[in-house]
């Protein structure tokens, strides 16, 4: 229901009021896209705000603004900078050549739209489902099934085995994002910070081409190490970067007492 009536508000809101109005005042869509998909982006998440605070009747904590500045920025910088470090590396190992630099096949409308679906992504499958099946089923559980909820991705273009095993790694790491700080933010900002540094470096960005450029620059080397056409975030070296802040962030939440576990013995 959370869902579907978010969901719904946004689309509604998108297509049959601001669409209708931005473009009309503005003859440049790559001028009206942005408005429109930051109104959406607030559409969204005051929907999700009033739904479930007056639905639950309870403190939407998942939406607490108390560390908002620190976890924006932090986790939209350690998102691009391990992309950057994948990159370094494949520099050093001589699979990464740097061109030239140019904003001009990178206009804003593409960084609004990457803000958009990183939302949709975080709010529904971090704060919603993997809220309420932690809150049900306990940590672990939740864990799995969220990250075999990531393994849709393997129907994005280009998509290959490897994929599979990243998708997986990526709902483990997103998991626990939101598992330590039991907000979205976190887990937002990172995924924000890493879907812009990809095509930032010039990379495909999960198997898509036509999300613009910064760097223009030349993969070549083995796919494994390339992420092919698939993108830097399928190389194992940025996979296992990624593994790694999951499994950081599991033994920082385990130490501290945020593994919710479930005792199912009557």
């Amino acid at each position: 229901m959370g869902i579907t009536i978010c969901f719904s508000i946004f689309v509604g809101t998108q297509n049959f009021i601001l669409k209708p109005i931005f473009y009309s005042l503005i003859q440049n869509k790559d001028y009206a896209a942005p408005f429109i998909h930051i109104i959406s982006f607030f559409t969204l998440l005051l929907s999700y705000y009033f739904l479930f605070r007056f639905y639950d009747k309870r403190e939407v904590k998942e939406l607490s603004v108390k560390y908002l500045a620190k976890e924006m920025f932090g986790g939209f910088a350690v998102g691009f900078l391990t992309i950057s470090l994948s990159i370094f590396i494949l520099y050093l190992l001589g699979y990464y050549k740097f061109i030239e630099i140019s904003t001009a096949k990178y206009p804003i409308r593409l960084f609004t739209t990457l803000v958009v679906a990183a939302l949709i992504e975080d709010l529904f499958h971090r704060g919603l489902i993997l809220r309420e099946l932690e809150k049900w089923l306990g940590t672990h559980i939740a864990l799995v099934i969220s990250m075999l909820i990531e393994t849709s991705h393997v129907f994005n273009p280009n998509a290959n085995l490897f994929s599979l095993f990243f998708d997986l790694c990526w709902g483990f790491t997103m998991s626990m994002l939101f598992i330590y700080t039991k907000r979205i933010w976190l887990p937002f900002f990172f995924h924000l910070g890493w879907n812009f540094a990809q095509p930032f470096y010039g990379s495909n960005l999960t198997g898509l081409n036509n999300l613009g450029t910064i760097i223009k620059s030349r993969f070549e080397g083995p796919i494994i190490f390339t992420g092919g056409a698939v993108g830097i975030e399928g190389s194992c070296v940025t996979v296992l970067f990624l593994l790694l802040i999951g499994i950081f962030l599991y033994y920082r939440a385990n130490k501290e007492g945020k593994i919710i576990k479930k005792n199912y013995k009557k």
